[in-house]
């Protein structure tokens, strides 16, 4: 009698939920290899996981061949619609070998991206292949415990704050550009919130980290000379420079003003501002690469006030409110333009003439 046919590879037995499940070490070529059941054309209703996203895949498979020596995966998760055998080691009974059947159907609940983006790696790198990612398999569960099991594995996967990812990304040159300027500046250091990307109404910052990371990337845009250090020194001198024509941020730093208050009453205290800031910087220290200190003192001509309708509304603020989009941005980049006597670029000026005839 002829045996059906099967893969077999080494597994960890475990128990969850009174459920058995393995995990297994796979190499990258199996990725490839083993036969993905592919849901694409089917109804949402009789799908396991949503639909891929192919445009998600070169930005993962370009962080795999970016960083060859230091990428990172968390485990997929698969279910194998079949009965399997597992056959333990001697004197083992959680270490063995899983031997599936040939015909089975693998399901991936959860890493279907990561899969993806990897075999498309593995196609300009095949030397790839020999590397391994963890897999853990749960057994002929059906499709209902199936588009379960893909509602549990992300009801909690909340994304972490933007800030929270620049902080920890030591890869974004930007990134590390910003935070050495939060770290060697006295003044930001103590209003600048790293953790969060929104301020809570009691939070003692007037900035968050993601709002401080996009004003000095305008800051240097075009400037950057590739020096870490020599970079910050000129974005720390800038900003420093800058704050000193704004006392009330002085007064949230050393605690006589609450940064609510100050943010609620002033445009200057918003992202968009140190953006529209760095944005203007960047076109001040390069026209005025000697008296740009002097310079900045135009910064006291604004009425940075939000009761300040005629000046805000429509320019940093669309109903009372402060908004962050592009236009905005250019908008009141404007504004801190013409207080320092600066030229507009020509999409600025296409978007202030757009303003002025509405």
């Amino acid at each position: 009698m002829e045996t059906e046919p099967t893969i077999t590879f080494p597994v960890i037995r475990g128990l969850q939920a009174r459920r058995e499940y393995f995990v297994a070490m796979w190499t990258l070529r199996m990725l490839r290899q083993i036969s993905i059941f592919d849901e694409d054309e089917l109804p949402p209703e009789f799908r396991a996981q949503r639909t891929l996203n192919r445009a998600r895949i070169p930005e993962i498979s370009g962080y795999i061949l970016d960083n060859p020596d230091d990428y990172v995966f968390s485990a997929l998760t698969v279910s194998i619609d079949s009965d399997v055998v597992f056959e333990p080691l001697p004197g083992q009974d959680k270490l063995g070998l899983l031997r599936v059947p040939m015909e089975a159907r693998f399901i991936i609940n959860d890493g279907q991206h990561r899969r993806a983006a990897i075999i498309e790696a593995l196609d300009q790198r095949p030397e790839l292949a020999h590397e391994t990612i963890a897999v853990v398999f749960f057994l002929d569960i059906g499709l209902e415990r199936c588009q379960q099991m893909f509602a549990d594995l992300n009801r909690y996967a909340i994304r972490p704050s933007r800030s929270l990812g620049l902080l920890y990304d030591h890869r974004n040159d930007k990134a590390r550009l910003a935070k050495l300027v939060i770290m060697k500046s006295e003044f930001f250091r103590d209003i600048v919130d790293m953790e969060k990307s929104s301020l809570a109404k009691r939070s003692r910052k007037l900035f968050t980290l993601s709002a401080f990371y996009n004003a000095c990337a305008d800051l240097i845009q075009g400037m950057a000379t590739g020096d870490l250090v020599q970079d910050a020194d000129l974005a720390r001198g800038f900003w420093d420079t800058a704050a000193e024509h704004f006392p009330i941020w002085g007064q949230v730093r050393e605690g006589r003003l609450p940064s609510s208050e100050v943010r609620e009453g002033y445009i200057h205290s918003h992202g968009i501002a140190l953006q529209a800031l760095g944005k203007a910087g960047n076109t001040l220290l390069q026209n005025h690469p000697k008296d740009w200190r002097k310079r900045l003192e135009g910064l006291q001509k604004i009425d940075w006030s939000r009761n300040n309708a005629m000046l805000w509304e429509g320019r940093a603020m669309i109903g009372g409110k402060v908004s962050k989009v592009t236009t905005n941005v250019v908008l009141t980049t404007n504004v801190v333009k013409q207080a320092l006597f600066l030229p507009l670029t020509e999409e600025e000026q296409r978007v202030e003439t757009a303003y002025q005839r509405k």
